[in-house]
């Protein structure tokens, strides 16, 4: 496993390197602006050039599925959307709306489209949603409901994961062209799965319907089951590799660089009631994660 992660992260490093060096190319959503020409004769300085990224954004739009409404983090099996990572108001999580807003800014200028169970293919649909309030950053955590179904067999084809953030970037970029966005990696469910199994409430939990592709039959140690859960881990890091390089597209996009899925989830981040979902303080985590990557100085690599 760890070696199968190590070659994702080092292809995603050398790819987003190489992208970031193309200083000329200004793909979709690109606002660079024009400089000065020195020889205008106007004996006035030329402006500062604004800047791509602003790593203090005024209001913030999150879309994505059930991590980001809080799904089990205060109950079982229901939203908690006030411990949300992205605009949540509770202090124990001090979201990314709050670190970035504070509390009384969030509340005003913060929205969460996000939806449980939702795939790649709902977020064309829920950018559609978010770009209506002209946010100037959106925050994306999704891809773990594409990786999480019946079987192996029926998870979400990368070419059409691609296809579908791609449709959902050009569909922000149409009524929000300036707009930045913010993209979570999608969580190491192999690991998630490590450890919730020694939680005898939490697989029981599992048993009503919860990531089977990863987490049906949790004790199994088989070849089988082995070879199961390694063709979910190899799609979740396919998926991050997706989001990595289309994010790279734009550059008002900035990829967390496999943050959330190097994050290593232990008891204290998971929820007690399925141990797969993030706890309150996982959500903390995950805000963390975020406001770290959108305030820094450069896009991590």
């Amino acid at each position: 496993m760890r070696s199968g992660s190590h070659r994702a992260r080092g292809a995603l490093a050398a790819l987003t390197a190489a992208v970031l060096a193309l200083a000329g190319c200004d793909a979709v959503g690109g606002d660079s602006a024009v400089p000065t020409s020195e020889g205008s004769g106007s004996g006035r300085p030329s402006p500062s050039p604004t800047p791509l990224w602003d790593r203090s954004p005024d209001s913030v739009a999150a879309v994505g599925d059930s991590i980001t409404r809080g799904f089990d983090a205060c109950g079982v099996l229901t939203d908690c959307p006030a411990v949300s990572w992205a605009t949540g108001a509770s202090a124990e999580v001090n979201s990314l709306a709050v670190r970035l807003l504070g509390r009384a800014g969030a509340a005003e200028r913060s929205w969460n489209y996000a939806v449980t169970g939702a795939r790649m293919a709902d977020l064309p649909g829920q950018m559609a949603r978010a770009a209506a309030r002209r946010p100037e950053l959106v925050a994306v955590m999704t891809g773990a409901n594409d990786a999480c179904r019946a079987t192996p067999s029926q998870m979400t084809p990368v070419a059409d994961f691609r296809a579908d953030f791609e449709d959902a970037l050009h569909t922000l970029r149409r009524s929000a062209p300036r707009a930045q966005v913010y993209v979570a990696s999608v969580p190491n469910l192999l690991r998630l799965w490590s450890q919730g199994r020694t939680n005898p409430l939490g697989k029981q939990v599992w048993k009503l319907g919860i990531c089977p592709s990863m987490l049906a039959d949790a004790d199994a140690l088989d070849a089988a089951a082995t070879s199961r859960r390694e063709s979910v881990r190899e799609r979740v890091e396919e998926y991050n590799e997706v989001l990595a390089e289309v994010c790279a597209e734009d550059r008002r996009c900035r990829f967390d660089g496999g943050a959330v899925y190097d994050y290593r989830f232990g008891p204290a981040q998971l929820s007690q009631w399925d141990w797969f979902h993030p706890s309150k303080n996982g959500q903390a985590r995950l805000a963390e994660i975020a406001y770290r990557t959108v305030t820094a100085r450069q896009s991590p690599s």
